[in-house]
């Protein structure tokens, strides 16, 4: 009798499960209670569903709401313009969501000097993070094809080596369409063609390379 109730105690537990091992929610349902408690400027209803980094940088967002979910990839959502030209090619605001919390918050960002742009996609490079390099890039910047668009240069085609060539801040200098900003290295450099105004803020279009 005691190892029948314990066996079907057993398969009770199967069958019901308790609230800790219960599925956790769709990434999507996550992610929009996040968005939308920062659209209501919701910071206790935000800390329920994202870790307090994920608040932090969802309500830094400068530009106005994104008007479109565009779904998620796995664990990562996106919501989307589809009427404010913003710089990079993020398009608005991208959400990690992990369990059943947001643990990382991906945002369009406005930056007002052409360096910091420049200096901030070579550190997307370094974390071998497409996503953050295309908070402040171009497609055509943050590409992983082995050989990109004639003169162009993918930067993501091949992982960042710690251990190899060291890269040296070289400034930025006005080209006919912007600036080009340049890292330098043993054989060659890294020109970063950047885009925009301060006003609307600036992007890495594209990226080219020179050899010595």
């Amino acid at each position: 009798m005691v190892l029948g109730t314990a066996a079907l105690a057993a398969s009770a537990a199967l069958i019901f499960p308790t609230a800790a091992q219960a599925a956790a929610p769709a990434p999507a349902t996550v992610a929009k209670k996040l968005f939308n408690a920062w659209l209501h400027n919701d910071k206790v209803a935000a800390a329920k569903v994202a870790t307090p980094a994920a608040v932090s940088s969802i309500f830094a967002y400068v530009f106005r709401a994104p008007d479109v979910f565009a779904g998620c990839k796995g664990n990562f959502c996106r919501f989307k313009h589809t009427s404010v030209n913003v710089p990079g090619d993020l398009d608005g605001i991208g959400m990690v969501v992990t369990g059943g919390k947001v643990t990382k918050v991906y945002r369009s960002r406005h930056a007002t000097k052409p360096a910091t742009v420049a200096q901030y996609l070579l550190k997307a490079w370094t974390k071998n993070d497409r996503n953050m390099g295309l908070e402040v890039a171009k497609k055509d910047a943050v590409c992983t094809d082995s050989k990109g668009k004639e003169g162009q240069y993918c930067l993501f085609r091949a992982k960042y080596d710690p251990n190899g060539v060291k890269y040296l801040w070289q400034g930025c200098t006005k080209e006919p369409k912007g600036y080009s900003c340049a890292y330098s290295y043993e054989g060659g450099a890294l020109l970063m063609h950047v885009r925009g105004s301060k006003a609307r803020g600036y992007e890495v279009a594209f990226v080219s390379a020179i050899a010595d």
